[in-house]
């Protein structure tokens, strides 16, 4: 009897163990979409006109990574002075899903870097990890950036889905750098929106296996679903936020933004009013997306700037 308890536990922990394999490999290894193919699409739809986009001065750099691989970004300079944006693509995408931001940030008499997160386009990494180790990759974009162009340097950070959650998670615990931020279609939490996603998916019973999750991704990664949460980090952001969410997202939902602006202390703006699925905002409101900006730009960054000059 004692032996076949033993055995019926070890199976199910086993058991247990797979799941957790499973659901983890999902998240980590989450399929990206083929840089060909985001080239095409963008070219397709407009966003990006090669001959535009080449004509541009710019350079490649390579910037390590305290992980230890390279991260590959593009600095695009046509302006001679100090003020850049730099662009944080979303899960599955890269650099190339930036460049529509980045005209529009040009327009405005911008510089700019767009550059591949860990494991997409370019860069190095071999998983994904929805803001922790990205947070300190964009940590040494921003240094490099400060190093090349030196102090003095005023600059924003926008960032789409994934791009926006890692940008919050780095202003609010690894330094508050920027002079600004806009966070488009943000998670506030992503053990909430694994969990949600899990349910709709997956058909599996996210409370229970969420302990289950966090306890795998300590064993192999070293970070927990409490890592990822920016929502638990945004009170020590002290900069303008700009949120941006379409009301029409039903992959992560607009709510999740209304929470990260309520807690916010300081300046800051909220937009909900676009159409569009997730992270579509500017593709189906492109005038309006830019003038939201616009808006945001001259009440909380140039005015603020023109008063500590």
């Amino acid at each position: 009897m004692k032996k076949r308890l033993f055995l019926t536990s070890l199976l199910s922990t086993l058991g247990l163990g797979g799941l957790g394999f499973y659901i983890t490999n999902r998240v980590m290894y989450l399929p990206k979409k083929d840089e060909e193919f985001i080239r095409s699409r963008e070219v397709e739809a407009i966003r990006l006109i090669e001959e535009d986009y080449a004509s541009l001065p710019k350079h490649e750099v390579l910037i390590p990574s305290p992980y230890g691989y390279d991260i590959h970004a593009v600095f695009v300079t046509p302006y001679p002075h100090n003020k850049y944006m730099i662009f944080s693509h979303g899960v599955t995408e890269n650099k190339y899903n930036s460049i529509k931001y980045m005209n529009l940030f040009i327009k405005k008499g911008f510089n700019a870097v767009i550059y591949d997160h860990r494991r997409h386009g370019e860069s190095g990494g071999k998983t994904t990890s929805y803001g922790y180790f990205e947070k300190y990759d964009l940590k040494a974009v921003v240094d490099e950036l400060i190093h090349r162009v030196g102090d003095d340097l005023f600059f924003g950070i926008h960032g789409e889905s994934m791009g926006a959650a890692t940008l919050l998670l780095y202003a609010g615990s690894v330094e508050d750098r920027a002079d600004f931020y806009i966070a488009d279609c943000p998670f506030s939490d992503f053990g909430e929106q694994l969990s949600y996603r899990m349910s709709l998916e997956l058909k599996m019973p996210a409370k229970f296996l969420l302990p289950l999750v966090n306890r795998t991704l300590k064993l192999r990664q070293g970070y927990t679903l409490k890592d990822l949460s920016p929502l638990s980090v945004i009170q020590n952001i002290q900069k303008p936020i700009l949120f941006i969410h379409s009301s029409d997202d039903d992959f992560i939902l607009p709510q999740m933004t209304m929470d990260l602006f309520n807690k916010k202390q300081g300046a800051k703006e909220l937009f909900l009013d676009f159409k569009g699925s997730h992270a579509q905002s500017y593709n189906d409101n492109p005038e309006q997306y830019e003038e939201v900006i616009q808006r945001f730009l001259n009440e909380w960054v140039f005015k603020e700037k023109e008063k500590s000059l």
